[in-house]
């Protein structure tokens, strides 16, 4: 009987063990939608120098990967955002200590050869062009991506940038606000299959994005593009409320030069892995290379 039990034990034990060392390799990552392109290449590239490294990836608006950590009570071994405010607002200090930068954006406005007016679109004319009524344009959700409160962040700073000599304003952000809000998705990625089936003709998305997937798009005033590291005093005279790490919270966000970062979570199941993966990240030679040829 003993000899049979422990017949039966090894190959349960096997499996422990090796479930134990899938566990020891797996690297999970919750990142921004804008980065999912850059995230599969730097996996790609960080499993040649670690070839038994397991990702899981979930991307997700930033504010809404940092809710898995403070509502859901998930963990990760990396979270990375596409606003470093959102790990300073809603993960330190009880969920995470560090916040490392490493990346830069900017605002842009893309489109196809089949969008409307796109021919005439400048950047003097975006504003009437996007609000006249037979074009229609789609933007992310404030509350779940920061794609989506820069939007109306650079809008903001859109309204005052385009004020007439005599204080006249030719739109409100109020008009953006409320124009083509069928087209308002949880993050800025999911925003190319509506622009990618000709359903609307142009979309607010960082210039990364536009550069990875080959689309055309409209360079805006850095005055107006949170692009511009030199211009963090300006961009911060927009401010906006959105919905906070916890329900019936809010937080402000102000402009900022935009920024993404990325943290290690207090409770990271494999903190020794996420550390070299840091390391690979902000290596000028390793990852931040591929960030470059990828357009951030």
């Amino acid at each position: 009987m003993k000899k049979n039990v422990l017949f039966l034990l090894i190959p349960f034990l096997a499996l422990l063990t090796s479930c134990r060392q899938n566990q020891e390799n797996q690297l999970v990552i919750f990142h921004a939608g804008s980065l999912s392109l850059p995230m599969k290449a730097l996996a790609d590239s960080f499993t040649v120098m670690y070839p038994k490294t397991q990702f899981r990836m979930e991307a997700a608006g930033s504010v809404d990967c940092a809710r898995k950590i403070t509502e859901l009570g998930r963990s990760c071994d990396i979270l990375a955002s596409a606003d470093y405010l959102v790990i300073d607002e809603l993960l330190i200090p009880e969920h995470a200590s560090v916040n490392m930068p490493f990346a830069m954006n900017s605002m842009v406005i893309a489109y196809t050869g089949r969008s409307r007016l796109s021919g005439e679109i400048n950047q003097d004319n975006w504003p009437q062009i996007l609000l006249s009524p037979d074009v229609f344009y789609g933007r992310a959700d404030p509350d779940s991506d920061p794609c989506g409160y820069r939007t109306l962040l650079m809008l903001q700073l859109a309204e005052h940038h385009y004020r007439g000599n005599k204080g006249t304003l030719p739109f409100t952000v109020t008009d953006f606000e409320k124009k083509d809000t069928r087209f308002i998705r949880p993050k800025e990625v999911d925003l190319l299959a509506l622009l990618g089936n000709y359903s609307i003709d142009y979309i607010f998305i960082y210039r990364s994005i536009a550069v990875q997937h080959d689309l055309r798009y409209l360079e805006l005033p850095p005055q107006i593009n949170l692009g511009d590291s030199t211009l963090s005093d300006h961009y911060a005279t927009a401010t906006l409320k959105i919905r906070g790490g916890s329900p019936g919270d809010s937080i402000t966000v102000k402009g900022t030069p935009i920024t993404y970062s990325f943290t290690i979570p207090r409770k990271a199941e494999n903190p020794a892995l996420a550390e070299k993966f840091a390391a690979f990240l902000i290596d000028p030679r390793g990852g931040q290379k591929i960030l470059r040829t990828l357009g951030q």
